[in-house]
């Protein structure tokens, strides 16, 4: 059936919607007690202009709005910056991004705002990726001094999922899902990011008592048949903590499909271990979905780790978000459609972007969204064509927004 459009006016008008600011004590989520294995970032290798050494100046740096970002040379192959063991470091701090060439240190006073209000964290995966702060990499991790500005529309819980968690760790949208939300630690930090407000690497886990409230709570429900764990990142439990969670919702009869959002295939594929994926066994049917928003992103080991989770019989979907200067483009989104296609990925949802708080340059406009995938029609196979949605701001889930049903001399086709 086509969509009217008043359909595109009422998206249009939800995202101006108004929703209550999130409780950050709401969630019960207690420090770190184990589960999550944390990378320290202790160490540093000095800059240097000596030959081999990190380089201290003329490297480019995450410009302000309209200030011109300057390239920088790809390290290909070779870690940014180093733990005192030699390990690749994770960048969480202004100091870590200004050390590996990422931003400049006349930048650090707004950076350190940014950061004390965002979690940042760059793994090696991403920062290897990056050939200067602006491009579809860096803009996606490194901070940026606009993301101090809240616009009037955006809103601390922009689809408003406190709204809809009746107990800690779990949010209750539909009749038949849930999402179960065991920690609030990622293996990287997007800046568009719509629970930012909650994650970081103080997020922690939920408790012992909290996850298993949490629990009963959904062997309590015989309508739900599915639950999502997300948060957070699931893949960043470890694989004991995973495998604990998996079976009990295994010995759920009612619940016959486990699926987990994750980044970790992308941002740190080597965590796609055995052990790992002997913590997803079960019976039910079991999806993983991936984040992805560049092509980029699905490098020779990111393909890899897909390949160890496909493997295990495990189908892989994927999602993005429609990001300003990341996918907005014809040739980039195609190229991603590919990529994850290419992967065995299946391309499942392109998200609208989340009104969070500090994330209006990246905003695409719906209709230039629309135009972007009517652009693509007849140019990607069906197989990597995902379905466009918008998150409707309050917690009244999602609806797709095109493109709308109109031939190629753009007269519209009745229903």
């Amino acid at each position: 059936m086509s969509r009217s459009p008043s359909d595109s006016a009422l998206a249009a008008k939800a995202i101006r919607a108004s929703v209550p600011g999130a409780e950050t004590g709401k969630h019960g989520l207690s420090p770190g007690n184990g589960h999550v294995l944390h990378i320290e970032d202790d160490g540093r290798t000095p800059c240097s202009d000596e030959p081999g050494r990190l380089p201290c100046e003329g490297q480019a740096h995450h410009a302000q709005q309209g200030e011109e970002a300057h390239p920088m040379q790809r390290r290909d192959g070779v870690p940014r910056v180093l733990r005192r063991d030699g390990a690749p470091r994770v960048l969480r701090t202004t100091d870590a991004l200004i050390e590996a060439g990422l931003v400049q240190p006349r930048d650090r006073e707004a950076l350190d705002a940014v950061s004390a209000r965002y979690a940042t964290a760059v793994p090696p995966a991403f920062a290897d990726l990056i050939e200067h702060p602006d491009d579809p990499i860096g803009r996606q991790v490194i901070p940026d001094a606009r993301e101090l500005h809240t616009a009037p529309h955006e809103q601390a819980d922009p689809i408003g999922d406190d709204a809809l968690s009746p107990i800690p760790g779990i949010v209750h949208r539909y009749p038949d899902r849930a999402l179960l939300k065991p920690l609030l630690v990622c293996p990287l930090y997007c800046r568009f990011c719509f629970r930012r407000e909650h994650v970081g690497p103080g997020g922690g886990v939920l408790s012992d008592e909290d996850l298993t409230r949490a629990l009963a709570w959904l062997r309590a429900r015989p309508a739900i048949t599915e639950v999502i764990l997300t948060g957070g990142d699931p893949l960043m439990l470890s694989p004991r903590r995973l495998r604990e969670i998996i079976s009990a919702l295994s010995s759920m009869d009612h619940v016959r499909t486990i699926r987990i959002h994750t980044r970790v295939p992308v941002a740190d594929p080597a965590r796609v271990s055995g052990d790992m994926l002997d913590a997803l066994e079960t019976d039910r049917a079991m999806w993983v979905v991936v984040h992805a928003n560049h092509a980029r992103e699905l490098t020779p080991d990111a393909r890899a780790a897909l390949r160890r989770i496909q493997s295990r019989a495990i189908p892989v979907l994927g999602q993005s978000v429609l990001l300003r200067g990341v996918n907005d483009t014809p040739e980039a989104l195609e190229a991603l459609l590919r990529a994850l296609v290419t992967a065995r990925v299946k391309p499942y949802y392109l998200h609208q972007l989340d009104a969070a708080p500090g994330t209006s340059h990246f905003h695409v406009p719906i209709g230039e969204g629309r135009a972007l995938l009517a652009s693509l029609r007849g140019r990607v196979t069906g197989l990597a064509w995902p379905t466009y949605v918008l998150d409707i701001p309050g917690g009244h889930g999602k609806v797709p927004l095109g493109p709308e049903y109109r031939d190629r001399d753009g007269r519209w086709i009745p229903a």
